[in-house]
């Protein structure tokens, strides 16, 4: 009994140094793992977050193995296109309003410059003078809708071209939906614009007009008035020939 006894003692005693052993063994290879693990996962977040900082385009692990570079080249050109159409889309609108707040400033001024010239000769110095104070007031917010218009407009111009030049490299790309979509967007933005414009340029042709016709009328009255047909001020003249006899 205390020889078989011995014997259970000494394969206890082996047995559970071999389980240490092997446990010793069990981490050391896990560990080795996570570290051989550890650089390659570095490594792969840093390559897609390059990637996606490249191309701009959201890829999943499972597009990026078949995904080619020409199809990664498309998308990225369709994302440059759809950009420069919505500033373009922004810009045209922008032009548009501005013009059209111009167009109606231009009008407001030719209706009070065409009342005023039938008011000539029919209203006191002092009423002349307020209509030309409310006429200078409208030419001078006639010039500020002017000025604002033309910075949409050098706004608008940046943005046509580049979405010319964004529907060129997106066929130049291959991209020729893309490329289509630019050019047809570019074509409505531009007609669009030269509608509006159109009346704008007719309502300037129509001030020009006025302003004409007003300058015509003064030089008629000041020869009038040199040639003695017509008194020069009501309030010029003697007071005699103003009291009722």
């Amino acid at each position: 009994r205390r020889t078989a006894g011995r014997n259970g003692d000494t394969m206890a005693a082996a047995f559970y140094r071999l389980m240490s052993r092997c446990s010793r063994l069990s981490r050391t290879f896990s560990m080795a793992r996570y570290h051989s693990r550890s650089p390659c996962r570095r490594w792969e977040r840093v390559a897609l977050g390059l990637g996606a900082t490249l191309a701009a385009i959201p890829i999943s692990q499972s597009e990026s193995t078949s995904l080619t570079h020409e199809d990664l080249i498309k998308r990225a050109v369709s994302l440059v296109t759809d950009g420069a159409n919505t500033f373009l889309s922004q810009t045209t609108l922008a032009l548009i309003d501005a013009l059209t707040e111009y167009t109606k400033a231009v009008h407001t001024l030719i209706s009070l410059q065409r009342r005023y010239a039938g008011l000539v000769g029919h209203i006191s110095e002092k009423e002349e003078e307020a209509i030309w104070q409310v006429i200078i007031e409208a030419r001078v917010k006639m010039n500020m809708h002017r000025e604002k218009y033309l910075s949409f407009e050098a706004r608008w111009m940046a943005a046509v071209s580049l979405s010319e030049k964004a529907a060129e490299a997106a066929y130049q790309a291959g991209a020729d939906s893309a490329s289509v979509t630019a050019h047809t967007h570019i074509q409505m933005a531009q007609n669009q614009v030269e509608e509006i414009k159109q009346l704008a340029l007719k309502a300037e042709a129509k001030l020009a007009q006025v302003q004409a016709k007003e300058i015509h009328g003064k030089r008629i009255e000041e020869a009038a008035v040199k040639a003695g047909n017509l008194p020069a001020k009501e309030e010029e003249m003697p007071e005699q020939y103003l009291r009722e006899d």
